[in-house]
């Protein structure tokens, strides 16, 4: 490398000083899971004075990490890691109900326990309610770091920006993507592989809606694609397997691909079924 070269480099860094890596951040984050679900803490307590050291030690953290970014003066810090942590309780809540969607939901689930230690839907979703709310608080890059973090791990894409509702149920997870303005109800079900996406990747549409709605207790099958901000699945609708979406469905629907042969002599086609309830 020639000194220009290094010179350029070094600048980055001062610019960037003590920036959090990713791995300080997916630390604080399983630390805090840990802290929430014993079953993912690597640590034990043998009193409560030291468990109550260790959370202040990850406020601590949190208000660390938040100081270290770039752009820290346009933020009260110490006030975002204190409204942060009184929202613990409101995030331990929503996981509570996630982890029962899911164990209802799986009938190989044997217990709510292997749901919180074993699911990768469960470990993808409590990045994203930590990230989701720090979203909120309006925290930038970290929680994206959280959330990028869990899609390496579980294979579940779901961006810190996008609204989920309650009893939210992920199902074996791998290659599932939400996109950053997905609107998503409650009891809500997801199979793997499926895309919550948007039509144009236009960086002039950023602003905009770019992502589906889906409203309460749809059930989305694997390999299931939605697109477009305008595009909304009515509630109580099944989306089969396999489906491409661009368009709205009412409720009580019921959209699937089907097998047809005009003659014995034909190949089959695939087309599109939608089966919608009677007014």
């Amino acid at each position: 490398m020639n000194d220009a070269f290094l010179k350029y480099l070094y600048g980055q860094h001062q610019q960037c000083p003590e920036c959090p890596s990713p791995e300080a951040v997916a630390d604080f984050f399983t630390e805090l899971l840990g802290v929430l679900f014993p079953d993912w803490a690597n640590r034990s307590f043998d009193s409560a004075a030291r468990f109550e050291l260790h959370v202040l030690n990850l406020k601590e953290a949190l208000y660390e990490m938040l100081y270290m970014r770039p752009n820290r003066a346009e933020m009260q810090v110490e006030n975002k890691a204190d409204l942060f942590f009184q929202a613990l309780p409101e995030i331990y809540a929503r996981l509570q109900e996630d982890v029962t969607a899911m164990y209802e939901g799986d009938p190989a689930a044997q217990t709510v326990r292997e749901v919180i230690r074993s699911y990768p839907g469960f470990y993808a979703i409590a990045a994203y309610r930590v990230a989701h709310t720090l979203h909120q608080l309006g925290v930038k890059i970290i929680p994206r770091m959280i959330t990028e973090h869990a899609h390496s791990r579980s294979g579940v894409d779901i961006h810190p920006a996008a609204r989920i509702g309650h009893h939210f149920c992920i199902d074996h997870g791998t290659g599932i993507v939400i996109g950053a303005t997905s609107e998503i109800g409650d009891h809500v079900k997801i199979y793997q592989g499926v895309t919550l996406g948007a039509l144009s990747v236009d960086k002039a549409d950023a602003a905009k809606k770019r992502h589906p709605t889906i409203e309460d207790r749809v059930v989305i099958y694997s390999g299931a694609t939605i697109l477009g901000g305008d595009t909304v699945i009515g509630h109580d609708s099944v989306v089969g397997g396999n489906v491409w979406l661009t368009h709205s469905i009412p409720p009580h629907s019921k959209v699937y691909y089907r097998q047809e042969r005009a003659s014995l002599s034909e190949e089959p086609r695939e087309t599109l079924a939608l089966k919608t309830p009677k007014p």
